[in-house]
């Protein structure tokens, strides 16, 4: 039975350090989530790593050590807000970097804070409902799961130490390869016989850590679809393509034969890929359709018979008191007037006509996909929310509504995108809050302070966010091998297709057809396009680290804890490189403003995208090795919770 019941008024919960420790862990994951989400277009949950970290943190200060698990629930949901801002920012805003419209810092972190504050407020109503009336129907695997994390971290288990290890790990790795050029940043090989077939694998801990969280199943779909891409669609491409005498669209200046295999990927299997997604998005929604129908028509009638929070009071119970109600009313009303009232900040110098459009388009679109984000992913979790779907559905009804007025002009596109920015950062966090009510249900928490922490959460994140988005685009191009942003592309393709029809619907419709035919056959229609959409080099080692995964479940006594020690290795992995690739990016782009600066990284070859100090086969030998030793690590850590349990079984 949950300890929700417990009515005690004085727990000490919401303290300077649970701020404090929230605050700085969510800035971290958030800095590493944003990284990680350009280079492969996903994010990871992190309200498990930060609340191991913040037990961690706590248990080497001085003072009381009882009433910990509250404090450190408090700093995970302040912590993990910063996870769904990142999510709905990488997936937009860089299209504005494509579009030669790079967005300033206020713009992006203001739209980051008003999704945010949209998502948690338009939840607020929902939560007696749906974590506590919904209890036994709704589980929220990712919430339940980290309440047992708590409770077992908060007792004594160990673990949190695989957190530090994949953190350096991938730090360390990161400097090597990225900063000091060590070595190359991925291993290509040439296949006979096929046309420019190449598989190449890139040498990055992060994918290898992702590999494993997500484990073998998925990261299997997911390389298979870019297997496709590497060595059937573009070796296809250019065998028949060879023998042409000019360039064929949309490509309008190099001949097929004249293309690497990179340019041919570029030119046209991403078009193919973009099909695919877009095609496995529609069809995703349009299966959900009847559950999101339901999840919505479960809430209204659950509001209507009473299912709101309790009027504001003393003599509400602890566990059941939630903000003020004058918060859920005010919050939405000011995002909608902010973004009308305000120039600039959905699209450059838009009247007020186009403007109110889209602030509304924000309005529907938000609340109706919170109602269901929050109930889809106590079903799902929050891994499996389609966020993407969502925010792909908002793109095409937003442009279907602005063609119909006649606004297609560049600030029109712009508009569009930024509605997609508040509608998927307002799902996501709702998604996410719904996880940390739950776990607060669990543990005896207060719905008000985490309410009231996840609003802290956002209006710090949403300042990392934008600024971490930002410096790398600064200091790299979006689109690139080293931040390919491919959500973001997506959405910026769907909007120029709706706009102005001159998308090579050939090559997008082949994508379509190959979504819709493994979805026939029974595989996850995203997941495999997604696989279609990314170069084998990212993907690649997103296997490798499933594979490690099965060989580490394969030897498993028993089910594995929810405090997967390979799991918080993985994380810290993510962490570390991803946290090292912003300070490389910040380096980089300080260079730009201090010659002395950037005449000693010049000398040192920092950072360089020409230049290796190991090549040929010592290069390809030490990058084997590293991947080995990454596979290894979390080999390790996987199985230490199993050693761990036989040394107890044998005292």
């Amino acid at each position: 039975m949950s300890i929700a019941a417990e009515r005690d008024q004085s727990v000490i919960e919401l303290t300077t350090r649970s701020v404090i420790a929230g605050v700085l862990f969510g800035v971290i994951f958030g800095a590493a989530n944003a990284y990680l989400g350009l280079k492969v277009g996903l994010t990871v949950s992190t309200s498990i790593p930060i609340a191991v970290l913040t037990v961690a943190l706590f248990k080497l200060m001085p003072g009381r050590r009882d009433g910990v698990i509250l404090e450190a629930n408090i700093s995970q949901t302040i912590g993990s807000a910063s996870s769904s801002l990142a999510t709905g920012t990488i997936f937009t805003i860089p299209a504005l970097f494509l579009w030669g419209m790079a967005p300033p810092f206020w713009q992006v972190a203001i739209l980051a804070l008003l999704g945010g504050f949209l998502g948690i407020a338009a939840m607020v109503p929902l939560r007696r409902l749906l974590i506590v009336k919904s209890a036994d129907e709704l589980p929220y695997p990712e919430g339940t799961a980290c309440a047992e994390v708590l409770r077992a971290t908060t007792t004594g288990t160990s673990g949190g130490k695989w957190i530090f290890i994949g953190l350096a790990a991938g730090a360390a790795i990161k400097l090597a390869i990225g900063a000091f050029v060590l070595i190359p940043s991925g291993l290509a090989m040439h296949l006979p016989v096929l046309a420019k077939a190449e598989l190449a694998l890139e040498i990055a801990p992060a994918l290898l850590a992702v590999g494993y969280i997500l484990g073998y199943k998925q990261s299997a779909i997911m390389v298979s679809g870019s297997l496709i891409s590497a060595i059937v669609l573009t070796p296809l491409i250019a065998t028949f393509g060879a023998g042409l005498p000019r360039p064929m669209f949309p490509e309008m200046k190099l001949t097929i034969a004249a293309m690497t295999a990179a340019q041919i990927w570029s030119r046209y299997v991403r078009y193919i890929g973009a099909g695919a997604v877009a095609a496995a998005g529609i069809v995703a929604v349009i299966k959900a359709l009847p559950t999101m129908a339901s999840s919505f028509a479960a809430v209204m009638r659950g509001l209507r018979r009473g299912g709101m929070a309790r009027n504001d009071g003393e003599s509400t119970p602890r566990t059941d008191r939630d903000v003020p109600s004058w918060i859920v009313v005010v919050v939405p009303l000011a995002v909608v007037v902010t973004l009308v009232a305000v120039p600039g900040l959905l699209a450059g110098n838009m009247a007020f006509g186009p403007r109110l459009v889209a602030a509304l388009g924000v309005a529907i679109f938000g609340v109706c996909f919170v109602v269901v984000s929050s109930r889809i992913v106590g079903l799902i979790g929050v891994s499996s929310n389609p966020t993407s779907a969502m925010t792909l559905v908002t793109l095409l009804g937003a442009s279907v509504v602005f063609v119909l007025c006649g606004w297609t002009d560049p600030s029109a596109r712009a508009a569009i995108l930024t509605v997609g920015t508040v509608v998927c950062i307002a799902a996501s966090k709702a998604g996410d809050i719904s996880q940390d009510l739950k776990t607060g249900y669990l543990v005896g928490a207060t719905p008000e302070k985490q309410q009231f922490g996840q609003f802290l959460g956002a209006a710090c994140a949403c300042w990392a966010i934008a600024g971490t988005v930002l410096l790398l685009g600064q200091a790299f191009t979006f689109g690139s091998p080293e931040l390919p942003a491919p959500q973001a592309t997506l959405m910026k393709t769907v909007i120029e297709g709706v706009l102005s029809g001159s998308l090579p619907w050939a090559l997008v419709g082949t994508g379509s057809a190959l979504s819709i035919c493994a979805i026939i056959a029974g595989l996850p229609g995203l997941s495999f396009a997604v696989g279609i959409y990314l170069p084998l080099g990212t993907l690649a080692p997103v296997f490798v680290g499933g594979i490690v995964r099965r060989m580490v479940d394969a030897k498993r006594n028993g089910k594995p804890a929810d405090s997967d020690p390979g799991v918080l290795a993985a994380s810290g992995m993510i962490a570390g490189e991803g946290l090292v690739g912003v300070l490389i990016a910040f380096l980089v782009a300080a260079s730009g403003k201090f010659p002395g600066l950037a005449s000693t990284l010049a000398s040192m070859h920092f950072a360089s995208k020409d230049f290796t100090h190991l090549t040929g086969a010592a290069a390809i030998v030490a990058g084997i090795i590293v991947v080995i030793v990454i596979c290894a690590l979390l080999h390790r850590a996987g199985r230490s919770d199993d050693r761990g349990q036989v040394q107890q079984q044998r005292r």
